[in-house]
């Protein structure tokens, strides 16, 4: 039977497929990854697949249209089931797969969807998803065969090899956790019931739907709940992932909120206690305190691209043992297998806070302040919002403007840094803004206002923004 399909350009994203179910993503477009990427499989050598899914309505059909092109390609396909995205690496790495395919619409809204991939125990991202795009509307694909299927509980020994990290001390912690019903349910559950202390769960029922919050904890109004228990139960710390747990949030025993770049300080501040000097990275979007704090703890700080295919390859490059962004993802190659995990991020930073004199807030208030914006997202068209990065970073070049285009456009100035770049996972544009006064952060607000307007777009609303940190 001869192929051929042609996906909806805007599903091909940098670092992943991802679109409206029933619109920009069908189940024909899942059985065309299939074919396609197993193909590409076999091509390189390889003959098995990994295939798991997330909670969402939409995942367990685009799930079994996925494993029927694999299928097709004359594929070993092995299927884990319901689970996070980590499990799905995890899996991929021990059980010795040539690829994995990960359904799942992380942190986007119910009706989304989307796929995740590894090929050789790398990323698959950019260029790959662009040839993987056009070898399926060509029906480039090798002949097709008739693979072979089954079933493996990876569960258990994902468990297992998480709480076999576990360093943490007698110290009886009391953790509120916040599933947000999202992947990370079952796992959770099985996961506490093995660690010291109390722990509450809240949303652990996987629930496509998210009825209690939208699963993406880089936003507070999804921690509030979260925020309200840890003050309620007098608890150390409440801890939050997102729809397929790769990413994590983290509120102190106040209630008050660590972003991720201020995690991971307290992360990297630990590791390097056993590898002084070792590289740690972070993106173009976390704080300048962030790189300060890594030099003064004896590391070497690297700012890179935002996403998780770059952040893991140059992890690779530099032989990184940490690296984290603003988004929420924590990676470990110390003692762990370098992809972007986080249950295993609140496991190790558990370990760390029952070593810790005092409590968690301790910590945070004695970080350096900085007057920050936290992370704002405006809507902006997919097909236009990379043309206003190009745009804005020729301006600035034409201005004198000292500029790293790392990841869009990162603008230091005597007030601070700006920072305007293009989401790879949504049609948005994303702003952030850290002054050295709150003076210094308007006239870095006007900044990025002014170069939105000139490129023809709203500015995002600033106001209630300032001290983040």
């Amino acid at each position: 039977m001869s192929f051929r399909h042609h996906f909806d350009p805007t599903s091909l994203r940098e670092y992943d497929i991802r679109g409206v179910v029933g619109e920009s993503l069908t189940q024909d477009d899942a059985y065309a990854i299939g074919r396609t990427f197993g193909s590409m499989v076999a091509r390189a050598g390889g003959s098995t697949v990994v295939i798991g899914y997330d909670g969402r309505l939409s995942s367990p059909a685009l799930e079994h249209a996925l494993g029927a092109g694999a299928l097709a390609s004359g594929m070993t396909v092995l299927r884990i089931g319901r689970g996070p995205t980590p499990m799905l690496y995890f899996a991929a790495t021990t059980l010795g797969a040539d690829g994995a395919i990960m359904v799942t619409g992380s942190h986007n809204p119910p009706d989304h969807n989307g796929f995740k991939m590894v090929l050789g125990n790398r990323p698959f991202f950019g260029e790959q998803i662009r040839e993987l795009g056009q070898l399926a509307a060509n029906g480039d694909v090798v002949a097709e065969a008739t693979g072979t299927m089954r079933d493996v509980n990876v569960i258990p020994a994902y468990v297992e090899r998480l709480l076999r990290d576990w360093d943490g001390t007698d110290r009886p912690l009391n953790v509120v956790w916040d599933s947000g019903n999202g992947a990370a349910g079952e796992i959770l559950s099985l996961l506490v019931k093995k660690l010291p202390g109390r722990h509450r769960i809240l949303n652990a029922e996987i629930d496509g739907t998210f009825p209690a919050h939208h699963p993406d904890p880089t936003v507070l109004a999804n921690l509030e709940q979260l925020i309200a228990a840890v003050r309620e139960e007098g608890a150390d710390l409440g801890l939050a992932f997102d729809g397929d747990a790769d990413r994590l949030g983290l509120v102190d025993n106040t209630g008050t909120v660590l972003w991720a770049d201020q995690l991971l300080v307290v992360l990297a501040r630990d590791i390097l206690r056993d590898h002084a000097g070792a590289t740690v990275i972070a993106d173009v979007k976390a704080s300048q305190v962030l790189f300060d704090e890594i030099d003064r703890a004896g590391g070497t700080p690297l700012m890179w691209k935002s996403g998780h295919s770059p952040i893991k390859m140059k992890m690779a490059e530099t032989g990184a043992p940490l690296a984290g962004e603003m988004s929420g993802h924590f990676f470990f190659a110390d003692r762990w297998y370098g992809f972007d995990d986080g249950l295993y991020a609140a496991l190790r930073l558990l370990g760390i806070v029952s070593r810790l004199r005092g409590p968690l807030s301790d910590v945070r208030l004695s970080l350096p302040t900085a007057v920050s914006t936290p992370e704002l997202r405006f809507a902006c068209a997919d097909t236009r919002k990379f043309t206003v990065i190009v745009e804005v970073a020729a301006r600035l070049e034409r201005s004198g403007a000292c500029v790293s285009t790392i990841d869009g456009v990162r603008v230091t100035t005597p007030d601070g840094w700006w920072l305007l770049r293009a989401s790879n996972t949504q049609a948005v544009l994303v702003a952030r803004a850290e002054g050295t006064s709150a003076a210094g952060l308007e006239r870095l607000k006007t900044a990025i206002t002014a170069q939105l307007e000139a490129s023809g777009l709203r500015a995002p609303d600033f106001s209630g923004t300032p001290g983040l940190h």
